[in-house]
This record gives structure tokens, sequence and C-alpha cells, in this order.
């Protein structure tokens, strides 16, 4: 293992040290390529076998070179001795090897020719780790979580964005940061970019600690939405800086106010109808399934960028277009559609944030945009972490009075303790105007510190901290059929017990608004073969089949050997999930493959299907009474035992093919 670690990071070095030298020196003779052509037609005495012409393919190469090194680096995090990966979270391994990488960039060209920039994060890499969190939430838990949520990444940020700036621009009056060039906006706008959560972050090192489900759905939903509301806040806020203060008034105020209440909800609101419209594109694509999965990405895609285009929160909308679309999209598309776009969009999203975590630590060793004050840097750390804990435990105190079941102390420590600073603040005080704040690079310079203090320190502490205060674990097993079934059996309790107390609360709702999406929402965004599989007692026909599946299964292993039921089981786990399309699998064709552009299907033959269900029907039927009448079926004896056993394993085959078709 180690060996293999050490080789990686010798190929990253070799493509750092080498190949980017060569590249940035073919690309700085412009007079070269400037005109390769003519070039050719002056210097051209034969019939040139192959030319060189890196100017065609620089910039697309210079993308792949990094994200081959990025997975070079993911590969070497993960592969690293598990005691480090047990103490270090990976996003803080990965910044470290940035700055290994970053320091090669500088002693290769005395100079950082690489850094992330805002376009780059903010057009390329955000939107498709923001699509994924989105879309694989957990509905039923956000949505039941959804108003501390709401407090949480709304009033929180505010709150947050306020002391800060004030705070810092208090301390600065009083003369503890020396002499700067800043002014109480420009205080409230860097406490603004400074009060982002970043998902990234909170996703990479609470999925490590695996806490409860309650804290994790509030800590990141809270992170998912308060970027987009920091966002808004930097917006409005930036705004007032290019106005001026004495222009700013009453009426500017309550403008700004507004402008924050329907950017905010203006990007949730069309990233809503884009999810519309991708659940109705879904429902029709019956007939041209290979290009459904694509529909998912481009969808998101344009309601991130619609956003920007009018000035609307663009992460808003797009989270809730994930959140939204996920349960019609995975009820109309084909199951290998909904593999392909579980797969597809987990490799962008990690691709991503590796990406992300590796040019931050890129991006430090550059001694352009270093600048320090020890009192701006140090009051920032301590500011960021006071309000945090104040402000939780302020909002988390109001909220308990209206919870059923209350935050605990303890989780409002970890809470407190997990807001996570990543890219997202650097992307926006890297998107400063220099013109506009003078000090930009000081703010750089603290918005780094931050970031790799809260990734590195608090996110290698983090782990022990829960262990120490003994936080409730995430439960791994899933609930059993009876667990489900009392669940709902309470919902239906509670919710009747709130109408005979007269009272409207969270189970009224829940109820009214499974009725209104039952009858009118999943009818107009689902196809009817869709709603009619939703049916609960025909998922728990589903359940029960799947858990017949593996005890036959295991039976078999016990008679015919290992091999054959490890063939058995991949295909029934494989196709289990199309119960409902009983005439769509036939496992074993006798013909070759047809190619098709359109289709995955292959070819069938209905009646051999037909003749393996009836057969195998009578067999399990016969099996059925001789174990509950205790009736043994009568041996035919025989002298050909190959035989026999060669028609024993033909007819488990036919019954693993019947069960698939009859789910």
């Amino acid at each position: 293992m180690a060996s293999s670690v050490y080789l990686c990071l010798l190929r990253a070095v070799f493509l750092v040290c080498f190949v980017n030298p060569l590249i940035q020196g073919l690309s700085e003779d412009e007079s070269v390529f400037q005109n390769p052509h003519h070039q050719q037609e002056e210097n051209l005495t034969g019939l040139p076998i192959v030319t060189f012409k890196w100017h065609h393919v620089e910039t697309p190469y210079l993308v792949i070179i990094w994200v081959f090194v990025a997975g070079l680096a993911k590969l070497s995090v993960v592969e690293l001795n598990h005691h480090v990966i047990s103490v270090v979270p990976e996003s803080g391994l990965l910044i470290i090897l940035g700055f290994i990488l970053g320091g090669i960039v500088w002693g290769a060209d005395r100079a950082q020719t690489f850094k992330l920039l805002p376009p780059t994060f903010f057009y390329y890499l955000l939107p498709q780790i923001i699509l994924d969190a989105s879309y694989f939430m957990p509905n039923k838990l956000f949505f039941s979580n959804l108003g501390a949520i709401l407090i949480y990444a709304i009033f929180g940020t505010c709150w947050n964005a306020a002391t800060v700036g004030l705070s810092l621009w208090g301390c600065y009056e009083a003369g503890v940061m020396g002499n700067l060039d800043i002014g109480l906006l420009q205080f409230l706008l860097f406490g603004s970019l400074i009060a982002a959560v970043d998902p990234v972050a909170v996703i990479a090192v609470f999925e490590e600690v695996h806490v409860n489900e309650v804290l994790f759905i509030l800590v990141f939903g809270e992170s998912l939405l308060n970027d987009g509301v920091t966002v808004v806040l930097y917006n409005v806020f930036d705004a007032f800086v290019a106005l001026g203060g004495p222009r700013i008034d009453a009426a500017e105020i309550f403008k700004g106010i507004f402008s924050f209440v329907v950017v905010a909800f203006g990007g949730s609101f069309l990233g809503i109808g884009f999810a519309i419209l991708l659940s109705l594109l879904t429902r029709c694509t019956k007939h041209i399934q290979i290009i459904e999965a694509g529909f998912v990405f481009v969808v998101g895609y344009l309601a991130y960028l619609t956003a920007e285009m009018l000035s609307l929160s663009a992460i808003l909308s797009i989270t809730f277009c994930g959140i939204c679309c996920q349960k019609y999209v995975n009820a109309n598309m084909d199951e290998k559609s909904v593999t392909t776009v579980r797969h597809a969009m987990k490799l962008l999203a990690n691709g991503s944030e590796t990406m992300i975590f590796l040019f931050l630590g890129v991006t430090a060793i550059d001694t352009e945009i270093w600048v320090w004050n020890t009192g701006f840097i140090l009051l920032t750390l301590l500011f960021v972490f006071i309000y945090r804990i104040i402000g939780t435990f302020l909002f988390t105190w109001m909220l308990n009075k209206f919870r059923l079941v209350p935050i605990e102390v303890i989780d409002q420590v970890v809470m407190s303790y997990g807001g996570l600073r990543g890219a997202v603040a650097y992307g926006l005080a890297a998107l400063l105007d220099e013109d506009k704040i003078p000090e930009k690079n000081l703010m750089i310079s603290t918005t780094l510190i931050v970031v790799y203090f809260t990734v590195i320190l608090q996110g290698i502490t983090m782990k022990p901290l829960v262990q120490w205060l003994k936080v409730k674990r995430a439960a791994h097993s899933d609930l059993k059929l009876i667990e489900k079934l009392n669940n709902r059996a309470f919902d239906h309790i509670l919710a009747a017990v709130e109408d005979i107390c007269g009272r409207i609360g969270d189970n009224w709702w829940t109820r009214g608004w499974n009725r209104f999406e039952e009858n009118y929402i999943s009818w107009l965004l689902m196809k009817p073969k869709a709603r009619k599989n939703r049916d609960y007692l025909f998922s728990i026909f589903h359940k029960l089949n799947l858990e017949d599946a593996i005890n036959y299964v295991s039976e078999v292993r016990a008679q015919t050997g290992v091999i054959y039921c490890t063939i058995l089981s991949f295909v029934w786990f494989s196709q289990l999930g199309r119960y409902s399309d009983c005439n769509a699998i036939h496992l074993l064709p006798q013909h070759r493959h047809k190619y098709s552009r359109s289709h995955f299907s292959i070819n069938q033959n209905e009646d051999e299907v037909q003749e393996i269900f009836q057969r195998t029907m009578r067999s399990r039927l016969e099996s059925f009474k001789s174990t509950k009448m205790g009736v043994n079926p009568a041996k035919k004896i025989t002298k050909h035992h190959k035989k026999e056993l060669t028609h024993k394993v033909v007819d488990l085959r036919d019954i693993s093919f019947t069960w698939i078709t009859q789910l």
C-alpha cells in the first residue's frame, strides 16, 4: 500500500515539475505559434510526417492534466494508512497535498500560474456538488425539520454576518488593527462572505463522523441553504458599498431587504419550476430511455444558470430543483437510468470536491495575495467562533419552545463546532472589486486562514469531540417491515388525535399534503404505471418477494455450490427493482443482441418464458404442499445420476428465471 502511495505522488510530482514547465515554456513563445500555417509554408521543404501543435490543445490538455493529478491525489489520500485517515479528514489531507503541489509549481515557475478562479468554481465545480446534495437529500427528514433549517440558514446567517462585521468595525475604531482603509460597509461585506458555512466541507467531515440523522440534516441543510442566503446577502452589501455610505437612506435599506427576499425566494420558486419541467420530461421518455438520464443534469444546470442570469439565487434554485424532482424523476425513469444518474452524479460531485480542496491548497502558495494583519486575522477567527456558538444556542433555545423533541445541548455543541468554512467564502472574497475594496488581499488572506483553520483543525478535532460528548450516532440498519408499519400507524393515530382535539399540527399538514400530492401532483408529474407501482400493498409484496429470494438463494447455495449461487444472486438483485415489468426480463437469450442506439432491451421469447413460468409454478405448488402438510413428493428411481443432476440445475435456473419474470 505504501508503495502505491509513493508511486502516485511521484507521478503527480513528475506531471507538475516536468510537464508544466514544458508547456509553459512553449506557450511563452507566441511568435512561433501565432500563425502556424504561415510558419509551415515558409520553412516547408518537404512533406512533414508529424507536427507539434501545442496551441491547438493547450487549454483542454491543461484541464485534463489537472483532473488526472486530482484523481491521483484522491487515490493517494484513500490509499494512505487508515490511522492517518481516521485522524485527519480527507478534505484536510487534500488541502495539505495541494500545499505540496502548489509549492512544486512555485518552485518550477517562480509564480503561481494555477489558481482557483471564481468563475471556474461557481459555474463548473459548485453546481455539481449542490445538485448531488439536493437530489439525494432525504426529503422526509429535510421537510420535517425545514422550520429549524430555515431559522438557522436565514436568521443565523444574518446574525453571523452582522455581529462579525460590526465587532470587527468596533475593534478597528478602537485602534486594534492599525491603519486600514476599510469602512463600516466593507466590514459588513466581509462579515457576509465569512458567514458562509460550506456544504462541501460539512459533508466531507460529518459523513466520516457518522452523527445521528437529525443532527446531520440540521447542519447539512443549514449549510446548503446558508450558501444561497450568503450570496444574496453578499450582493446586497456589495451594492451598498458601490452606492456609498452617504447615499444610503431608509428607502435604500428597505429596497435592500426587499431585494434579499425577492432574490432568495425567487431563486427557490424558479428551481421548483425547473423541477416540474424535469418531471414532465421524464414522464414522456418511455420510448427513448437512453437520453432521459441526461435531462437530470441538463435541466439542473439550466436552473442554476437561469437564476444567475436573472440575478436570483442560483444555489437555492438548483437546490430546490434537486429536492423537488427526485421523487417523480426516479419513479418515471427506467431502473437503468436511475442507476446511471446515481453513479454519474456521485462521480461528478466527488471529482469537483477533490478539485476544490486541492486548489484551495494550491492557491495558498502565492505571495501576491498574502497580506498579514495580526489583529484583523486573529479577531476574525475569534468572532467567527464565538458568534457561531452564541447564535446556535440562541436560536435553538427559541426553537425548543415549539419542538416536540427538543435539540439536546450536546447536539448544539456539535452544531456550533460544525460551522466549517470552505471554497464558497474564498470564491466570494476573490470576487471583491479591488477598486471598491482596497484591502481585498487582506480579506482573501484572512478567508483562507479561516478555511484552513475550520476544515483542518476543527475537522481533526470533530471526531474526538463527538466521541467525548457521546453524541448519538447514526443507525446503519434498515427498518424492518413491522417497524415501518408501526411508524405509519402512529402517523395516522397522531393525525386522528389532532382532529379530535381540534388542533392543526404537523401531522394534520402532513396528511393534507400527502392527499393533495397523491391526487393532483402525482397525477400530473408521474407516469400512470409509476403511480400504480407506488401502491403500499404492492411495495410490501415486493419486499416479501425480496426476502423470499434471499432465503431461496441461501438454500441453493447449500445444494448447488457457491459459483452458481453467486451468479443467481447477482441476477436477482440487479433485476428485482423491475418487478412491475413482467415481460421486460429474459436472462438467457438464444440469439445475438441487436444493436440499438435508443434501447437497452434484448431479444425475448415470450413462449419460452410462459412455459418456464407454468412448469415452475407447478413445482413450487408441490413443494408448498409437501412443506405445509408434511407430504413428501415421490422420488423417481433412475440410474442416470448425471442426467438427474443436470436436470436439477436446469430446473433451478428455470425457477430463478420465472421468479424474476413474476417480480
